[in-house]
């Protein structure tokens, strides 16, 4: 199956503009046109799990725990996260390389940061 990116609401919407630039079939769902605004760290979980959606995200404090709870009672397509201090390419080339290089079920319930 291919890998859909989800954008936690705390992604910087750059690196989205960037991936697609980069290749605009990658499938990368805003926050807001998932309307993830505003709602907490288990409920983005469970809206990207339900979407198919491994969820990218700068929150390398929090979402952790909230992802070792979520995986207690659901499946998850996966979390990846993205440290700031990486270039905006530095994370492109990253998820570039998972989008081309993997699939969809290998990142079933796993985390992961960025560089790999």
């Amino acid at each position: 199956m291919t890998i859909k990116f989800q954008a936690d609401n705390d992604l910087n919407q750059i690196i989205i503009s960037a991936v697609k630039r980069r290749d605009a079939a990658m499938d990368f769902q805003t926050a807001y046109a998932s309307g993830l605004h505003g709602l907490s760290d288990p409920e983005v979980l469970a809206i990207a799990a339900r979407d198919g959606c491994i969820l990218v995200t700068h929150d390398l404090k929090t979402m952790p725990v909230h992802f070792a709870r979520f995986l207690a009672e659901q499946t998850s397509s996966g979390v990846i996260l993205v440290p700031q201090r990486l270039s905006i390419g530095e994370i492109v080339d990253g998820l570039s390389l998972i989008w081309r290089a993997s699939s969809a079920e290998k990142w079933q319930n796993r985390i992961a940061p960025l560089p790999l």
